[in-house]
């Protein structure tokens, strides 16, 4: 094994300790992991830094106070999560017991809720700040976007990352209210090319500006 490696496997073998057995000294961690305590702090040290760990003075009736170290709430996401298995069971439960409208209904609801959210971040600026915006907003969700603006005025917006895959591939009805969220915050047409819930490698869009809208001319003739 090579020395990056083992720094890895040790960094990781000191978070499942802390995950498993709570704060725990210096110590008391060297003597899990059959290490030197040196060796220990090194890397207690840098998951301090990088806001994974945190530590905690204890004060002993006697002798000197001793330092215990515990993960933060930022390290679980280094752990296993299984939340789209659960999210699947249940919505089968909810088409099995009152049919597939009622989960379109859900998808409906959470399209509602994030268009109320997200609507005033987009008030008073154009489409190609809006796109940024978005971006953003994906990002902050984990869906790791980015966007570019094409030689004819259009944009791209590439999502490389679904949090929401697992439960996508099996309902469609997802995808289809991202897509129409995205045309409602953006004012703007959205076109769906690639797909990660078909098996494409990333979620592609492109944005085109909706045409100005056309004057009446029974208006204008009357005037």
């Amino acid at each position: 094994m090579k020395k990056g490696q083992e720094s890895g496997s040790t960094r990781r073998n000191i978070m499942t300790l802390l995950k498993m057995k709570g704060p725990l000294t210096i110590g008391a961690l060297a003597e899990e992991l059959g290490i030197t305590e040196m060796g220990v702090r090194r890397h207690v040290l840098q998951l301090e830094q990088e806001s994974l760990a945190k530590t905690r003075v204890v004060r002993q009736a006697m002798g000197r106070p001793m330092h215990v170290y515990s993960l933060t709430e930022r390290a679980e996401e280094h752990f296993p999560k299984t939340y789209h298995n659960l999210a699947l069971e249940l919505l089968k439960e909810l088409d099995q017991t009152s049919g597939i409208e009622a989960v379109n209904v859900l998808f409906e609801g959470r399209r509602r809720r994030m268009l109320a959210q997200y609507t005033p971040m987009m008030e008073h600026r154009d489409l190609e700040e809006r796109v940024a915006e978005l971006s953003a907003i994906q990002n902050s969700g984990g869906y790791m976007a980015e966007w570019s603006k094409e030689e004819d005025g259009s944009f791209v917006m590439r999502e490389y990352n679904c949090p929401i895959r697992q439960v996508a591939t099996q309902y469609r009805k997802a995808c289809q209210c991202e897509q129409s969220l995205f045309e409602e915050l953006l004012g703007a047409k959205v076109t769906r090319s690639e797909c990660m819930a078909e098996g494409g490698q990333c979620c592609r869009y492109a944005i085109t500006a909706n045409p100005p809208a056309k004057r009446d001319k029974t208006y204008e003739k009357s005037s």
